[in-house]
């Protein structure tokens, strides 16, 4: 069986992810040029803000006290700053930055649905949040294909 600790952790971990994904949606949409992409990137942080929640509702289902803000891993940090200094590359460069972004969030996600430890019901939790993930990680990475042909 397992623990509801555990379970809190992982979610917790996941939680800071998605917050960082959507503040980087949020800073990119400051960032872009293209009226199409500033519109993409608020919606993507509208939804990585809902994702967040409902792992946050899991965590306090769970008896735990929910994360409610970012981490502060380098890598996360590096793509923000690599996203304001991106600026000068115009949309191209911003997507590339989402895109890096994204790829960090897959992975995560990815890790805890490889975690045996979970509970079923966490585990479904995490399954639901990644559909909106792994979504929006193609949507990033077919459009910066889109843009670099």
């Amino acid at each position: 069986m397992a623990n509801q600790d555990h379970d809190i952790s992982v979610l917790n971990g996941l939680i800071a992810t998605t917050l960082d994904s959507a503040a980087g949606y949020a800073e990119a949409a400051k960032d872009a040029d293209n009226t199409r992409y500033i519109q993409l990137f608020r919606t993507r942080a509208e939804e990585r803000s809902s994702v967040a929640s409902k792992l946050q509702s899991e965590v306090v289902r769970l008896g735990g006290q929910p994360e409610d803000e970012g981490t502060t891993l380098a890598s996360m940090h590096r793509m923000f700053t690599n996203l304001r200094n991106s600026i000068a590359g115009g949309d191209t460069a911003v997507v590339d930055e989402v895109e890096r972004g994204e790829d960090h969030i897959k992975h995560k996600f990815e890790d805890a649905l490889a975690d045996e430890d979970l509970s079923t019901m966490a585990r479904n939790v995490v399954e639901q949040a990644f559909v909106s993930v792994k979504s929006g990680h193609d949507q990033m990475r077919d459009l910066k294909h889109s843009l670099h042909h």
